[in-house]
C-alpha cells in the first residue's frame, strides 16, 4: 500500500520534476518546534550556570540549540522532494538515510488540509494523505500554501474518480482568507450543519475535563528539580501552609467541611472551564457541507482542518450520547470511513465526527444524505441473555472473597462481609446496565448495533459492506450455548454479545449471504 525504500531503489519519471515544500515552512516549522528545544536549553543553562565563563557559556548555549535547529530544518527542506505521477504520489525525504515512498492515487483513502496557528500566519497549509492501512497518515507535506494544498486534492481526486485532470492554471487558484474560503469545491451552498456559539457551550460543559491536572504534574515533573521542594512530599505542602497559618488540626469541623466544599467546587469549575476551551479550540466554526465530491467538514479556532469525505466510503454511522445529554435531547455523529480522522481530537481513530452535538432529526438529515437510515432512539430492539453479562461474578467471587480472606484478621468479620456485598452488588448492576443497553437487530440490508450504558452509540451498517462475520465461544458461554458475534468493517468492528449459537450462526449466514452477492471490484469506484 505504501512503499518505503532507500534510495535507489525506487526513483522518480525522468519527466517527472521533483517539487519542493514552500520556503516559509522553514520558518513556521522552526518556530512550531521552538517548545521541544526549552528543556535541552535549561539543562544546558543548569550545567553552566556556575562556571565562570556563565555569561559567554549561556548565550552559546541559545546561539548554538536554536541556530541548529533552523540549520537542520533547513537541510531537511532541501533534501525534502513530492513528485505528482501518473499514478502515485511519491515523496522523497531524508538526510543521511534517505527513503522514497509511493502512494498510489487508488490507495488513498482522504485528503485533508490543516492550518495550525503558526502556519496560518504565513499563510500554508499541511497535506494530509491517509490509505486507512494503518494509524495516523501515511503521507504528510509540511508545509506548501495554500492554493497547491487544494490543488493537490483537487488534482487526487480527479485522478481516482477517472477523470481528466485540470490544468495548473485552473486549479491553483490563489486562496484568500484561509482554507474556510478555499473556492475549490460547488458554489457555496447551505450548510448541513453548523455549530453556534451556544451550542459550544453545551459541548463544553458536557466535555467536563480534568486533564489540566495531568498536564500541569506532568511539567512539573518534568522541572521538579526547579523547585525548592520535593514536589511528591505532602508534609512539604503541610509546612508551606502552615507558615502560612494555615494549620488543619486547629481548623473546626465546619471550617474542614467549608474548605473540602470549597475545594470540590473549586475542581468542578476547573473541569469545566477546561472542557469549554477544548472544545471551543477544536470545533469553532464546525461547519458541515455537501459538495460534489461528498462531505466537507471545516471546524478549528487555532488549528484549522479541512476535510473532504467522500459519500460512497462511509462504511457505516454512530450516533453517540449519554445519560445526560439523552435526557436533553442531544446527541452526536459520526462516519466510520476507510480513513482515520487526522485531527487533533480523534487523532488514530477511523472516524470522522460530522455532528458534534445535535438533535435527532438533524442527525437523521445527515444519515439520510449518506444513504444510511438510523432507527428511531427509543426503538426496541433485541438484546442478547442476561447470564452472559453475569458470567464475571463466577470469576469476581473467588477475587473478592479472597481479598476479603486475607484481611479476616485485620478487620471485623461482618465488615467483611458488607464490603463483599458491596462489591457484589456494583458488579451485578453493572453487568445489568451493560445487558440493558447492548442491542441489536438486522433489519433488510442493515444491521444495529448498539452498546454502553453511560457512552452510548448505535451504529448501523450496510451488510454489503461488512467485510467478515466470525463466531467466539468460550468454555463457559459454550457449556451454556451462547456465543459472541464479530463483524468487520474496513476501519471498524462491531460485536453482538451474549446471544444463543444457533441466532449467531443465522446473522453470519444472512450477512455472507449479502456480502457473496456483490462485485466488489465495481465498488469504490468513483468519488
Amino acid at each position: 500500500m505504501v512503499q518505503s525504500v532507500e534510495a535507489g531503489g525506487v526513483q522518480p519519471d525522468a519527466a517527472l520534476d521533483g517539487e519542493r515544500l514552500s520556503l516559509l515552512g522553514i520558518l513556521a516549522s522552526f518556530i512550531t518546534g521552538l517548545p521541544n528545544l526549552v528543556f535541552p536549553i535549561l539543562a544546558g543553562i543548569f550545567g553552566v550556570r556556575s562556571a565562570d565563563a556563565a555569561h559567554i557559556l549561556v548565550p552559546a548555549i541559545l546561539g548554538l540549540a536554536l541556530g541548529g535547529s533552523l540549520f537542520f530544518r533547513w537541510l531537511s527542506w532541501t533534501r525534502f522532494r513530492y513528485y505528482v505521477g501518473v499514478e502515485d504520489i511519491r515523496i522523497e525525504s531524508g538526510i543521511l538515510f534517505r527513503t522514497a515512498r509511493s502512494i498510489p492515487y487508488e490507495r488513498i483513502q482522504d485528503v485533508s488540509i490543516e492550518q495550525k496557528p503558526v502556519a496560518r500566519i504565513f499563510g500554508l497549509g499541511e497535506v494530509n494523505f491517509e490509505t486507512g492501512g494503518g494509524v495516523g497518515e501515511d503521507g504528510t507535506l509540511s508545509y506548501v500554501t495554500l492554493a497547491e494544498a487544494e490543488r493537490l486534492r483537487e488534482l487526487i481526486k480527479t485522478r481516482k474518480s477517472g477523470q481528466e485532470t485540470e490544468t495548473a492554471a485552473q486549479t491553483a487558484v490563489a486562496v484568500e482568507g484561509g482554507i474556510a474560503n478555499a473556492p475549490s469545491l460547488l458554489p457555496e451552498q447551505p450548510p448541513i450543519f453548523v455549530m453556534d456559539n451556544n451550542r459550544l457551550l453545551i459541548l463544553g460543559i458536557y466535555s467536563f475535563s480534568l486533564v489540566i491536572f495531568a498536564v500541569l504534574f506532568g511539567v512539573l515533573n518534568q522541572f521538579d528539580w526547579l523547585l525548592p521542594f520535593d514536589l511528591w512530599d505532602w508534609t512539604a505542602w503541610l509546612g508551606i501552609a502552615e507558615k502560612r497559618g494555615a494549620t488543619f488540626n486547629d481548623m473546626s469541623m465546619a471550617a474542614r467541611a467549608a474548605a473540602a466544599f470549597a475545594a470540590l467546587i473549586g475542581l468542578i469549575l476547573l473541569g469545566l472551564a477546561t472542557g469549554i476551551v477544548q472544545t471551543i479550540l477544536r470545533e469553532y466554526g464546525f461547519r458541515l457541507d455537501r459538495t460534489e465530491k461528498g462531505f466537507r467538514r471545516r471546524r478549528g479556532l487555532l488549528t484549522l482542518t479541512d476535510v473532504v469525505m467522500p459519500v460512497h466510503r462511509v462504511q457505516a454511522v454512530t450516533a453517540f450520547t449519554g445519560p445526560i445529554r439523552k435526557w436533553s435531547g442531544w446527541y452526536g455523529l459520526k462516519f466510520i470511513s476507510l480513513a482515520g480522522d487526522s485531527s487533533a481530537s480523534d487523532k488514530g481513530e477511523s472516524n470522522h465526527v460530522v455532528a458534534p452535538l445535535a438533535y435527532w432529526d438533524e442527525i437523521a438529515a445527515i444519515t439520510d444524505i449518506a444513504g444510511v437510515s438510523l432507527p428511531e432512539p427509543k426503538r426496541i430492539l433485541q438484546r442478547g441473555r442476561l447470564i452472559y453479562w453475569l458470567n464475571g461474578l463466577l470469576f469476581v467471587l473467588p477475587l473478592v472473597t479472597g481479598a476479603m480472606a486475607a484481611l479476616f484478621f485485620l478487620t471485623d468479620a461482618g465488615i467483611q462481609a458488607a464490603w463483599l456485598l458491596l462489591l457484589i452488588a456494583i458488579f451485578t448492576v453493572s453487568a445489568l446496565l451493560q445487558w440493558r443497553f447492548s442491542l441489536y437487530w438486522l433489519d433488510g440490508d442493515y444491521i444495529y448495533v448498539r452498546h454502553g450504558w453511560w457512552n452510548q452509540n448505535l451504529t448501523a451498517a450496510a451488510q454489503v459492506k461488512i467485510q467478515s462475520a466470525e463466531i467466539s465461544q468460550g468454555p463457559i458461554t459454550k457449556a451454556q450455548g451462547l456465543c459472541k458475534v464479530h463483524l468487520g468493517l474496513a476501519g471498524g468492528s462491531l460485536s453482538i454479545p451474549g446471544i444463543p449459537l444457533a441466532e449467531g450462526r443465522a446473522i453470519c449466514r444472512a450477512v455472507m449471504e449479502n456480502i457473496v452477492t456483490v462485485d466488489y471490484s465495481e465498488l469504490n469506484r468513483h468519488l
